[in-house]
């Protein structure tokens, strides 16, 4: 096999939801496109939706493809038609991670975690007709059998990587943000989370030792943007995970801004408890912080216990107050279905949310992604439907809720968008000063009447369950083969089928 060119596809979503107007790339394929320019190879990089790519007839050695959960269908469909042209594919991503082997029945290799080490040393291995045995983190097909290599060691040392080159991505010309008309630009700076919270796959891919790039690192990269025309996004999961090295990265962005050309605005995800430490509050401000992006998830106790956050309603209120005393717009991220919620429960999270004044929230149903606990339990219990994975996007009912029928937590999801963003609401914090939120608030109400609308035949289909719940009903079987791979790489509890089947009736309210 001889490989030149590569091109790295990244499909993006086609259901609507709150960032449809947001779209940005992951990181992953413009970093490892970078790192296979670096090397010496042909590439190209594209972040489009599927008939977008399709149509640009592409050619190459080497198709490398990375996706997630709610668009691996759209990832095995251009898996599936490049092959058929005769291109080999390799699928990488937190979705084929955690399910190698279903990817495998559309791709010839695999790589599971992260990519940088792994792909260049599978490049340089089909190129030298080699042993794939000592490709790390790959998984294969060697002679009839499924093979899953020992997993690379995560990579220490973030400096080692090259700066993302976006010049090689293709993304359709869509440079805005929506808001501001600026360029965002995604940087990362650091990677990985010790929380482990149960409905998270942050950990399966990036594992839960926090690795932080040095704040000299991350300076020189702002220094190929530009403040007037870029706005900034850290894509770390928990950006002020380590405070000190957080402070001492602001500290250098509001010393630096004479050489950047003016201040950034920036924006990224924290947790609340960052409100704690009110020199990173003001430092934060300082910086040009636009916008942070919480998961407050709920404001029921025993929710919260379920999935080990790790802060109580007071960490929220306050956390809430102290960044709003900063201007700074807090966006919310809230989750509904856990076992202990329930209709009350959650309309006290969405009275929370419009009472505590953040600008802009989601209300997001809890999702059984593939790699978290959550999932493992799902199929425990039984309680896992069908594998539809473009509708594992947070806005569907994936699983059987213990206190709700599908109907019911669909229905809260749905109106708790409607009550947050009615005109009222919207309107009240705009004249607070929030430009932001009205803009927000506008496009979410529209877009929620939208989404209802575009998915009436799935709507339909769950209110004839809810309709038919005195009696029972099948189940969408778990796909066999799907449920022999969970158990073979995530070991979960096994359960007897007789007792699965006899909790159906119990599971389902």
């Amino acid at each position: 096999m001889s490989i030149k060119k590569i091109i790295f596809l990244e499909p993006k979503t086609e259901n609507l939801h709150i960032y449809s107007k947001f779209e940005l790339p992951r990181l992953g394929s413009v970093l490892l496109a970078t790192i296979m320019k670096q090397e010496g190879y042909l590439v190209e990089a594209y972040f489009l939706k599927t008939d977008e790519i399709i149509e640009r007839n592409l050619d190459a050695d080497l198709i490398a493809i990375s996706s997630i959960t709610p668009t691996i269908t759209y990832a095995f469909r251009l898996a599936d038609y490049f092959r058929e042209k005769g291109i080999p594919v390799v699928l990488g991503g937190p979705h084929v991670t955690a399910l190698p082997n279903e990817a495998l029945d559309h791709c010839d290799f695999v790589i599971r975690g992260e990519g940088e080490i792994p792909l260049p040393k599978l490049v340089s291995e089909l190129n030298n007709n080699m042993h794939l045995e000592e490709v790390p983190s790959l998984s294969w097909i060697n002679k009839g059998e499924i093979t899953h290599n020992d997993l690379c060691r995560p990579i220490e040392n973030l400096d080692s990587l090259p700066f993302p080159d976006f010049s090689l991505l293709d993304n359709g010309g869509k440079a805005y943000n929506g808001i501001t008309r600026k360029m965002t630009i995604p940087i990362q700076a650091s990677r990985g989370c010790p929380f482990n919270c149960k409905f998270c796959s942050v950990t399966s891919m990036f594992g839960k030792k926090f690795r932080f790039r040095s704040v000299e690192s991350i300076i020189s990269e702002m220094k190929r943007y530009n403040p007037k025309k870029d706005i900034l996004f850290f894509y770390d999961d928990n950006f002020s995970a380590n405070k000190t090295r957080t402070k001492q990265l602001l500290r250098a962005m509001i010393s630096h801004q004479k050489e950047f050309g003016g201040l950034f605005q920036w924006v990224t995800q924290v947790r609340i408890d960052i409100a704690k430490d009110s020199e990173l509050m003001d430092l934060l401000k300082e910086s040009g912080c636009m916008v942070l992006f919480i998961g407050i998830e709920s404001v029921n106790p025993e929710a919260l216990k379920e999935m080990k956050k790790a802060q109580s309603i007071q960490d929220i209120q306050f956390g809430i107050k102290e960044i709003r005393k900063r201007g700074i717009h807090i966006h919310g991220m809230f989750v509904f279905g856990f076992d202990s919620d329930n209709i009350a429960t959650t309309q006290s999270t969405v009275d929370f949310a419009i009472k505590s004044k953040i600008g802009s929230a989601q209300f997001l149903i809890l999702t059984p992604l593939p790699g978290t606990g959550f999932f493992k339990q799902m199929i425990e219990e039984n309680r896992l439907l069908e594998q539809n994975w473009e509708k594992y996007d947070t806005h569907h009912v994936n699983f059987i809720p213990k206190q709700f029928s599908l109907w019911d937590l669909q229905q809260t999801q749905i109106m708790a968008h409607d009550q947050f963003y009615k005109f009222g609401n919207v309107f009240r914090r705009f004249i607070r000063g929030n430009l932001i939120s009205l803009f927000i608030g506008l496009y979410a109400h529209k877009l929620n009447k939208k989404w209802v609308k575009g998915q009436q035949k799935y709507l339909d289909r769950i209110k004839k369950l809810f309709i038919r719940k005195k009696k029972h009903f099948a189940i969408p079987p778990i796909n066999d083969e799907l449920n022999e791979e969970i158990i073979i790489l995530q070991s979960p509890k096994q359960t007897n089928s007789d007792e699965k089947e006899s909790n159906i009736d119990e599971l389902y309210h």
